[in-house]
């Protein structure tokens, strides 16, 4: 327990220094699961140590979600709280940070109609569209992280008694957070560096076009002029170094919009916001998704499709070494932050103004100019 307990607090130390950032003065939200409370108290007390000027917690409580989408009247679906959205635009307005303990459970809306979470989703999207900008544009630090939950642990040690798969969940987070190291935030700074010097080596090759081959898998992906290849961590608007997504092993740019053709097919299942996508493929034709197949959760893949029209378009192609300490575990997580950096993989929806030159000062118009793809999906890996 003792050295469980030491590594929680490495852990925090990590997010709150490494991740975030932050800075003193800063106000940070923390969204975060009920049953990751011990992990979520240790954030705010590292939050305060940094200099934090207030730290607000947002809990979130899976039990509550599901209730809703069993009992609420169907008009309710397509509502998303106007003072919500706000809220968070006050936040990134006063130079806040987010940070955001994201672990659905991957059979969260099993047994519920897919319209009533593709319309949820499409009302959050559409409310909290100026807040999105923010993050897009990485004009705030934010960081995504995970903990362990009870319905998360059980899905992904089912072959563990059940009384040893939180621990095993634990064991697994701090060994893919680099928190077994002697020093987890050096470490974390080193591999910080060879993810700069890749991306720098991949920026300098200026490639126009990747080219994927593999079972089921035959796809044509064009870059557009200008495009960036990022990957690690990136500087916000005041020029504060955070990494957005913890672990992290890719390296990414945007596609180029009407540019990919041909076929990929999946080789990990899709956690997509609680409802699970197996064995999926999808066919493009300058650009567009025309067909799209999958043994397990076709209806809620296509559901995403249909969010908008930029949905059906992919906004992010990200390369992920096989060598890692994620890919090295052999082990399926049903979390997309976690298990896309186990592979290489694409994303559907709106693509980061940050991939292309001088992206972060276009509007909508002059980015899907330059070749890049706007949605109020945000980027689904696939």
């Amino acid at each position: 327990m003792e050295t469980f307990e030491r590594n929680l607090e490495k852990y925090a130390e990590l997010v709150i220094r490494v991740g975030l950032n932050l800075q003193a003065g800063q106000v940070l939200m923390i969204e975060s699961p009920l049953e990751t409370v011990e992990l979520t108290r240790k954030l705010v007390k590292q939050a305060y140590a940094a200099g934090a000027k207030y730290v607000q917690v947002n809990w979130q409580d899976e039990g509550t979600t599901r209730i809703r989408f069993e009992q609420a009247p169907d008009d309710s679906f397509d509502y998303y709280p106007e003072w919500s959205a706000r809220m968070m635009e006050q936040l990134a307005e006063g130079n806040g940070a987010l940070l955001n303990i994201k672990v659905p459970d991957p059979a969260l809306y099993n047994g519920i109609e897919g319209w009533k979470v593709s319309a949820a989703t499409k009302a959050a999207a559409v409310a909290r569209e100026n807040f999105q900008r923010y993050i897009r544009n990485s004009t705030i630090s934010w960081c995504l992280v995970k903990a362990p939950t009870r319905a998360w642990a059980d899905k992904v040690f089912a072959d563990l008694p059940q009384e040893e798969r939180v621990d095993a969940m634990w064991e697994a987070i701090f060994r893919i957070n680099r928190i077994d190291r002697e020093q987890p935030v050096a470490a974390w700074r080193e591999h910080l560096d060879v993810l700069l010097a890749k991306r720098e080596a991949l920026n300098a090759k200026r490639y126009r076009r990747l080219h994927y081959r593999a079972p089921g898998t035959d796809l044509s992906v064009e870059l557009p002029e200008g495009h960036i290849w990022l990957g690690g961590g990136k500087e916000n608007g005041a020029g504060v170094y955070f990494v957005a997504n913890m672990p992290t092993e890719e390296v990414y740019t945007m596609p180029k919009r009407g540019g990919v053709n041909g076929t990929v097919t999946s080789t990990m299942p899709l956690n997509l916001n609680g409802r699970l996508v197996e064995k999926f493929s999808l066919t493009f034709q300058a650009g567009k998704v025309v067909d799209c197949r999958a043994e397990v959760g076709e209806e809620h893949l296509r559901s995403l499709l249909e969010t908008d029209e930029g949905a059906s378009y992919l906004g992010e192609v990200a390369l992920v070494p096989h060598d890692s300490p994620i890919s090295n575990l052999r082990r399926t997580f049903y979390n997309t932050g976690i298990d896309e950096n186990a592979s290489c993989h694409l994303a559907l929806g709106s693509a980061y103004p940050t991939n292309i030159e001088n992206g972060t000062r276009l509007s909508k118009a002059e980015l899907l100019a330059r070749g890049a793809n706007v949605s109020f999906c945000g980027a689904f890996d696939v």
